[in-house]
């Protein structure tokens, strides 16, 4: 289904996309994301019978909340930068159960890469083993963000300047799943999200856990999903970025 995802994203990113808005203008939805989200939906549906689905476009199948494990999925994580052909978005896909999630796998289809993980079994891109390597200083890295529903955050000016300050550099991508995939495979230093959906972060946070990143919710918290904002970070910076965060929002 990644794969499939893939092609359909490269193939039509760009190219006379026309989004819906929904709630937000920085919050669309296109034919694609739709189009996605039901192929995977009828392949869930077929291959794993009585297993819930819940996506971004079409909700949550009935009993998905109680259930023991739930698929969730996001068919175009970055719909802005799909629609003008800004190469980073992102189809994620994870199986979920109460400790956080059992599977995940992101496409990142503009770089070739399906980065895919599983709990207690590690993380690969592109079948290749993924580890993250620690750092001890965020100076002279870089640390992701995303823009909250409405646009910046409460205290994400004060953020960026504190990381300029220890010579850090923040970075928006657009695209929640990709952020978080940087950290696994050791590009940046961290992200942040102030707030986001569980089909947001679902499949990269398996990668960030199996490739030994630390998450933490903005109390500095360590929970494998986090309802209250999510830092995920390598472990020699992880306290030091959650403390310009809790000053910024102070």
């Amino acid at each position: 289904m990644a794969n499939d995802a893939t092609d359909v994203i490269t193939a039509t990113a760009g190219r006379g996309a026309r989004p819906d808005v929904k709630d937000s203008p920085f919050d669309w939805v296109t034919d694609t994301d739709r189009t996605l989200e039901r192929h995977t939906r009828r392949v869930l549906t077929a291959e794993f019978s009585g297993i819930p689905v819940v996506g971004e476009e079409f909700g949550a199948d009935l009993g998905a909340e109680n259930a023991e494990y739930r698929w969730v999925v996001d068919p175009v994580d970055g719909t802005a930068n799909y629609v003008a052909g800004v190469p980073w978005c992102a189809y994620s896909l994870a199986l979920v159960d109460n400790s956080g999630p059992v599977v995940g796998v992101v496409a990142d289809p503009y770089r070739g890469q399906i980065y895919a993980a599983a709990r207690g079994r590690g993380a690969r891109a592109n079948g290749n083993p993924v580890r993250l390597t620690d750092r001890t200083s965020t100076a002279g890295t870089i640390v992701c963000t995303e823009l909250a529903r409405g646009g910046p955050w409460p205290g994400m000016g004060g953020f960026i300047q504190r990381a300029a300050q220890a010579h850090t550099g923040v970075r928006v991508l657009g695209s929640a799943a990709l952020s978080i995939a940087q950290v696994a495979l050791g590009h940046v230093t961290a992200a942040v999200l102030h707030s986001y959906h569980e089909w947001d972060v679902a499949g990269a946070m398996s990668l960030a856990i199996e490739s030994g990143a630390v998450v933490l919710d903005r109390r500095g918290s360590d929970t494998a999903l986090p309802t209250d904002g999510l830092l995920v970070a390598a472990p020699g910076v992880a306290e030091e970025v959650l403390g310009w965060w809790q000053e910024a929002e102070c």
